[in-house]
């Protein structure tokens, strides 16, 4: 189940979605898979949108 906002929803507010990835990282116990690493990717991304800030890729 994908956790980003599609194009017809509004966006969530910034504090919700921080608290997405706090509990993305609390149930990965501080090691992200590769699945877990895509899905805190995006909610950088729509972190970023929501906060009206811009994110850097590691990559």
């Amino acid at each position: 189940m994908s956790t980003s906002p599609s194009s017809s929803c509004s966006v969530r507010p910034a504090s919700v979605v921080n608290e997405a990835i706090r509990d993305l990282w609390q149930r990965s116990g501080g090691y992200l898979t590769p699945d877990d690493e895509a899905e805190y990717q995006r909610l950088l991304v729509e972190w970023s949108a929501a906060a009206g800030t811009s994110v850097r890729s590691a990559a």
